[in-house]
């Protein structure tokens, strides 16, 4: 239990530190900390993560920088794609899985570093064929073009957390950053707010079918929830774009730890 309590308070941490995608070191912690298999750490690792991120969308709701019908209808679309996610999890050896969730850590790993680059030279800047923008009152102006996207979006966190037992936030961060004209601050919350309702679904769903184990779930999401309000204080020391790097090189390094695993 101590181990589990560590290891989930270290995954917190780097969420708190690095925005909603830093969840996805979870199942790799797991994997090499407690020896579990990707599929079996997947439900685990998505509770932790789910939890998580309910606290840091609750305190992002209570600021007002939420969009929350756009989160609904992200999760939405994601909850109903989850199953399919799973079903291809169970279809897949395990070793297959595991290079799979490899190969996904080596793309974050490589985008990550591109946009430390990036924040270090240049500021965001909104396109003027940006799918989703604002209203003067802050409000998503809906069209049938944003709705679409947003869908899209919903659809691949979806599959990916039941495939792979991620939240998916590192998709969900850049897409948002691409289709909206929503704010850092707010991009963040906002897919915080979609990774809880995901993930609580999914690991609802394990539960019921009698594939969590409970005895390191519990203990993990508790060390999760306590390193993610340890990390949020933290992260207000450094600079983003070196967090940005640090967490891609730690992508990298555990990426050809998976890839190692996966072909002995």
């Amino acid at each position: 239990m101590s181990m589990s309590l560590l290891l989930g308070a270290l995954v917190g941490c780097i969420m708190g530190l690095t925005g909603a995608g830093g969840g996805i070191l979870a199942i790799p912690l797991l994997v090499f900390g407690l020896h579990l298999s990707v599929p079996q750490a997947g439900p685990i690792g998505l509770l932790a993560v789910g939890m998580a991120s309910a606290i840091g969308a609750v305190i992002g709701l209570r600021g007002g920088i939420v969009r929350y019908r756009a989160a609904a209808l992200i999760a939405a679309v994601g909850v109903v794609l989850t199953p399919l996610g799973t079903w291809l999890a169970h279809q897949l050896d395990t070793r297959y899985l595991t290079l799979l969730f490899a190969l996904v850590m080596v793309w974050v790993a490589i985008k990550g570093m591109r946009d430390a680059r990036r924040s270090k030279t240049a500021a965001a800047t909104v396109s003027d064929d940006c799918p989703c923008l604002r209203d003067k009152s802050g409000r998503f102006v809906w069209t049938p073009r944003c709705a679409s996207r947003l869908a899209v979006m919903g659809g691949v966190a979806g599959v990916l957390s039941g495939l792979l037992g991620v939240g998916g936030g590192f998709v969900i961060v850049p897409a948002l950053q691409r289709v909206t004209d929503l704010a850092m601050q707010s991009i963040v919350s906002t897919s915080l707010a979609v990774i809880a309702l995901i993930s609580l679904v999914s690991v609802g769903t394990s539960m019921v079918s009698g594939h969590f184990d409970m005895g390191i779930g519990l203990p993990f999401s508790a060390g999760a929830i306590a390193g993610m309000l340890l990390g949020g204080r933290l992260a207000v020391r450094w600079h983003p774009a070196h967090l940005k790097l640090a967490f891609s090189v730690v992508c990298m390094v555990v990426s050809a730890g998976l890839i190692m695993k996966s072909i002995h």
